[in-house]
This record gives C-alpha cells, sequence and structure tokens, in this order.
C-alpha cells in the first residue's frame, strides 16, 4: 500500500488542527494503509497559549484510546530536546539531550500517548551542552529498557550523528528535504536548526551506514501548487527555475499535480516524506502521490 511510504505528521493535531478533524486525518491514513505517525513532546508550543508542547500527543493518546485495537496497526514516531523549560524560553532554554532529560521526556510522551512504548525516538535538536557519548548512552538505554523500538536523531550534523551511532543502536535521520535546495548556508523561514536541512553528506552518510531518511516539509508548505503560497527567497536561484520548469513538464505529462511528482521523487530516492496536511483531500493527494511509478525517463529530467 501507497501510504506505508509516508509519515503522516501531527505538529498540528490539537492546535490548529482541531480534534475531529486530527481523528479523521488518522482514520482515513490508517485505512489506507499508513503505518507510521511522527509527533513531538513539543509539538505545538508556538501554537498553544501555554507556550508549552504536548498537545499532539494527547490527542493521540486519545485517539487510541477511542479505538481499541488500532495500537497494534501503526506505528509511533516521537521527539525529545525541544520543549521549552518555560513558556517563551525557546530556543535558549529547552529541555536539552541530558540523560535524565531523555528518560523522563520519553516517559512524559508515553503517558501522553497512552502506550508503553513508541515504535521510533528521536532527538529533536542539538544541545552542545551536554556530551553526545551521554545522550548515545541515554538513547541506548530506554531501547534496552522496552520504552523505544528504535531511536533516530533529527536536525544534527553527521559528525554527531556517527560519534552516537558507536553507543545506540541509531536507526534513521530526519531533515527537511524537497525537490527544491536552498542557496548554500541560507535556510528558510522558520527553519531553526543550524543543520535542519537535508544535505548530499547525509544522504551518503545514512545510505553507506544503512539508516533510514525521513523528510518534513517536502512540499515546501504547499508552494509547488497552491497559487496563494509562494517558495521561500532563500530558494531563489537559477537553479530552481529549471528544476521548477523541469517538474511542471513530467507533472503535466502525467496528468498529476506538482507536489505528487515531488513526493513520488522522495520515494524514488529512499526518503520517506512526511506529510503535515490539514485537509483530507491534502492527504488523499498524497497516497496518491508517492504511489506514482515514475520511469527511467522523468526521473532523468527530474535529476538533470
Amino acid at each position: 500500500m501507497t501510504a506505508q511510504r509516508l509519515a503522516l505528521g501531527a505538529m498540528n493535531f490539537g492546535t490548529r488542527v482541531d480534534e475531529a478533524t486530527s481523528f479523521a486525518l488518522l482514520d482515513r491514513f490508517i485505512d489506507a494503509g499508513g503505518e507510521w505517525i511522527d509527533t513531538a513532546d513539543c509539538y505545538s508550543f508556538w501554537h498553544d497559549d501555554s507556550g508549552l508542547g504536548g498537545q499532539s500527543e494527547r490527542l493521540i493518546g486519545r485517539w487510541l484510546a477511542a479505538r481499541p485495537g488500532v495500537r497494534d496497526r501503526v506505528r509511533i514516531a516521537t521527539k525529545f530536546g525541544a520543549e521549552p523549560l518555560e513558556p517563551g524560553s525557546f530556543p535558549e532554554r529547552v529541555q536539552g539531550l541530558g540523560a535524565a532529560a531523555v528518560r523522563s521526556a520519553l516517559e512524559g510522551s508515553l503517558r501522553r500517548l497512552g502506550t508503553d512504548h513508541v515504535d521510533l525516538a528521536w532527538a529533536h535538536m542539538e544541545d552542545r551542552s551536554t556530551p553526545i557519548e551521554e545522550t548515545a548512552e541515554a538513547m541506548a538505554s530506554i531501547v534496552t529498557d522496552g520504552l523505544a523500538a528504535s531511536v533516530g536523531f533529527s536536525n544534527h550534523p553527521t559528525w554527531l550523528v556517527e560519534r552516537a551511532r558507536l553507543i545506540a543502536p541509531v536507526a534513521a535521520l530526519q531533515h527537511s528535504f524537497s525537490y527544491l535546495h536552498p542557496r548554500p548556508f541560507e535556510k528558510p523561514a522558520g527553519q531553526d536548526h543550524r543543520f535542519g536541512m537535508l544535505t548530499d553528506e547525509h544522504l551518503d552518510y545514512a545510505r553507506s551506514c544503512g539508516l533510514e531518511i525521513w523528510a518534513y516539509t517536502p512540499l515546501l508548505g504547499g508552494a509547488y501548487d497552491n497559487p496563494a503560497k509562494s517558495v521561500d527567497p532563500a530558494f531563489d536561484h537559477p537553479a530552481t527555475q529549471r528544476r521548477l520548469a523541469a517538474l511542471t513538464e513530467v507533472a503535466d505529462e502525467l496528468g498529476v499535480a506538482r507536489g505528487q511528482v515531488v513526493l513520488a521523487w522522495l520515494h524514488n530516492r529512499g526518503i520517506r516524506p512526511i506529510l503535515g496536511g490539514s485537509r483530507i483531500e491534502q492527504l488523499d493527494s498524497a497516497i496518491a502521490g508517492v504511489g506514482i511509478d515514475l520511469g527511467d525517463e522523468w526521473l532523468a529530467r527530474l535529476d538533470a
């Protein structure tokens, strides 16, 4: 089933996306054969009056409780390390990746989710104040103790992940990635992480080490197909225009939306896109898109 190639991003569930709509999206995703749900303990502190996160995990927990047996059909990924220590303290004062913080954060996530384990626990953002060995040992221990089936790193440079991988069973990387690429050393608006953008080095490292790659913001917030959305200025360079022209040609020949071709292209590169939509039709379009079979000719044109 093509929905298995996606992860459903739950960042806005319980805040910008109301409970009824969130439940409907989760139901549709699972009914279509989807498995992975991606959330974080800090989602979404910036949309909640409390200034703290946990809304997404609590909503997923209510959904799981209302759907007996569905936990056996889904795999849940959550993140720790980016929750503000108090309202308004992000990014200067956050939970971080110390050993005690890793353990307590994941235990809090499990309580909110109403489950005894997650299938993938991510270190959400860098914590240079904590030795990576301490973080890796803590992440290894949550796997040993059965709190997480596997662990991964989001928004980290490869050299830190490699040092962690000597200690912990790292299985995956998560970064922002799409068909268009920003100018070197520039970050799109809203990108809070120095190493948030996936690079060719990340790709090479992950493939050499057998790590799975997850991509957030794969559709650039709808900019590929929504005339009301514009591509961020960080992507404004000649290669973007050439790639958009090729993308438009392939989409027109296939009779599909440009964003659907992007999802198919990502899947062809062995990357799992995280869909963060808020409407059923967006989810249905993504599921159809990731299932598009891009032949060698179309792939060659896109990659050229």
